[in-house]
């Protein structure tokens, strides 16, 4: 008889995706309720249904002043419907205002998450680092293992700093340039007068 799968998660995985949502938990804690209504409204206003609903108004909106016009009656807003034309444009200033916050909001988290992201990477490379250390040091201690000289072990026991990345990185995006010209383009005060 088949028996179900059990939840084989480790316990340490289950406490690192219970910390994750935590820290997502405490950060929408603290938007601002108005924050939080500009966001749904975003949302809600995001669907193909605004489209429909936007187009089926704009055409309401043309027929009704033609059918008036046509019928000799007068039009409120006859054509080129300059009143039309001013409701779109209003309502295109506010959905980029609204869409700007919102976008505003996920920058500063996508930057905050990144910033987390590159703090565990840099433990994460110290902690490599450590560990190829202690590996290298048993190697060397075992009376069984031969020892010999290994380069590339030897480098990977040292943790590098991330300016040196960053420093090599510049380089290597931009080889021509002179290192003077990299506060210029890191917009950082030059050292220098």
């Amino acid at each position: 008889m088949p028996t179900e799968p059990q939840n084989t998660v480790p316990d340490h995985v289950s406490e690192n995706i219970e910390a994750v949502l935590a820290l997502r938990a405490e950060s929408e804690r603290r938007v601002h309720r108005s924050q939080r209504a500009i966001e749904a409204l975003t949302w809600s206003l995001g669907k193909p249904r605004t489209l429909y609903v936007l187009l089926l108004g704009a055409f309401a909106w043309i027929a009704y002043n033609l059918f008036r016009a046509a019928s000799g009656g007068h039009p409120f807003d006859p054509a080129p419907f300059f009143y039309l034309q001013g409701l779109i444009t209003l309502y295109a200033a506010i959905m980029t205002t609204i869409i700007l916050i919102t976008q505003n909001r996920q920058s500063k988290e996508v930057e905050r998450n990144a910033h987390l992201e590159l703090q565990v990477n840099l433990l994460a490379e110290q902690r490599t680092a450590k560990i190829i250390a202690l590996l290298e040091e048993l190697r060397r201690d075992l009376p069984n293992v031969r020892d010999r000289v290994d380069p590339i072990a030897d480098a990977l026991q040292q943790a590098v700093p991330p300016t040196a990345v960053s420093t090599a990185l510049e380089h290597t995006l931009h080889p021509n340039e002179r290192d003077s010209d990299l506060p210029h383009r890191l917009h950082l005060p030059s050292s220098g007068g």
